[in-house]
């Protein structure tokens, strides 16, 4: 009774949002969110992981995510898996540049994220040197359980709206860090361990 007496009194506007009388943007944010397509951008054990999560036993699929794009322009989301050296970094951007709009960016593991023990001239020290990072996703190497969360916690932060208002204000990711939920466990730093040296 209280939904024909607000539909009575307001029109369609006292009707609940639903896909006749929702807004434009939530349904486009909604569309976005049930269709990221990820590109092929394995670059060490991390790579091993990510295609795990590809298998029967995660099921990628549920997300519409199964197929990795070939081609940059087919794709909207990069998984940075694995260390990037600083002669793949150009390459990295060239591909990120030409993923259609808007785009977003894993980090997955603490080599693409921070450089991980590679702490050299060769390798970046986290990419987000190079291409604006939206969530990161830790661990050496993180499993499918990391990732997936990665992509949910994406997931949710495109339906919102949120990740395209952080890119306006700050011109940057999200810089979003989940926590590791595959049961590894979190690697330590050689600076907090004490040694009997």
């Amino acid at each position: 009774m209280g939904l024909v007496s607000n539909v009575a009194d307001d029109g369609l506007a006292g009707l609940e949002h639903n896909v006749l009388t929702g807004r434009i943007e939530d349904l486009v944010r909604w569309a976005r969110k049930r269709s990221c397509w990820p590109a092929t951008f394995g670059l060490a054990c991390c790579a091993i992981e990510m295609m795990a999560t590809g298998g029967a036993h995660y099921d990628l699929a549920r997300f519409g995510m199964e197929v990795f794009r070939a081609s940059p322009r087919q794709a909207d989301l990069m998984i940075v898996a694995g260390r990037v050296s600083q002669k793949m970094a150009p390459v990295l951007r060239t591909i990120y540049d030409q993923m259609m709009e808007p785009k977003w960016v894993i980090s997955m593991g603490v080599c693409a994220s921070s450089g991980g023990m590679f702490n050299n001239y060769a390798i970046v020290q986290g990419v987000d040197q190079v291409v604006p990072v939206d969530v990161y996703a830790p661990g050496c190497p993180p499993g499918p359980e990391t990732l997936l969360q990665a992509i949910i916690t994406l997931h949710e932060q495109i339906e919102t709206g949120e990740i395209l208002r952080r890119r306006g204000d700050e011109g940057v990711g999200a810089r979003i860090v989940i926590d590791q939920v595959d049961g590894q466990a979190a690697p330590v730093l050689l600076a907090n361990r004490t040694t009997d040296r």
